[in-house]
């Protein structure tokens, strides 16, 4: 049996949804958090139980919150200002959400997928998977 599914919709900013543009703010957060190097953006992004994961030269990496965070150390990138970064889709049902975010850094691109959830009224990054390859 062959399955064709297809991605959500593309993002387009003009037509947010009112959870669309609620689900936008914790990435605006971690996006502040690359372009400041400031952990404290990412602590506002995620939650606390939040894993970031990827496989990096073959291998599984799963890092807790607290270890993603010491990598900000609150100095920003000497080619911040060429960087970029997109979000390319929004993807909510209820209280769940998928985004899918691209980040131009230098001579690498990112695709991070996004896993939020909606807790005490506001969303939350619930987990991320990423993908890194030469921009």
């Amino acid at each position: 049996m062959n399955t064709t599914v297809q991605p959500p919709q593309a993002f387009d900013a003009s037509i947010l949804t009112a959870e669309q543009a609620a689900v936008r703010e914790p990435i605006e957060q971690y996006f502040l958090g690359h372009a400041k190097d400031d952990a404290s953006h990412m602590r506002n992004a995620f939650l606390p139980t939040a894993h970031i994961e990827s496989m990096r030269e073959g291998v599984f990496t799963s890092w807790p919150l607290d270890m993603y965070c010491e990598r900000f150390k609150g100095t920003p990138a000497a080619d911040e200002a060429t960087r970029r970064r997109t979000i390319d889709w929004i993807d909510v049902v209820g209280n769940a959400a998928c985004a899918r975010i691209t980040l131009v850094h230098g001579a690498t691109t990112f695709v991070d997928y996004f896993v939020l959830l909606k807790v005490d009224g506001g969303w939350k990054i619930a987990n991320k998977a990423f993908q890194g390859r030469p921009s």
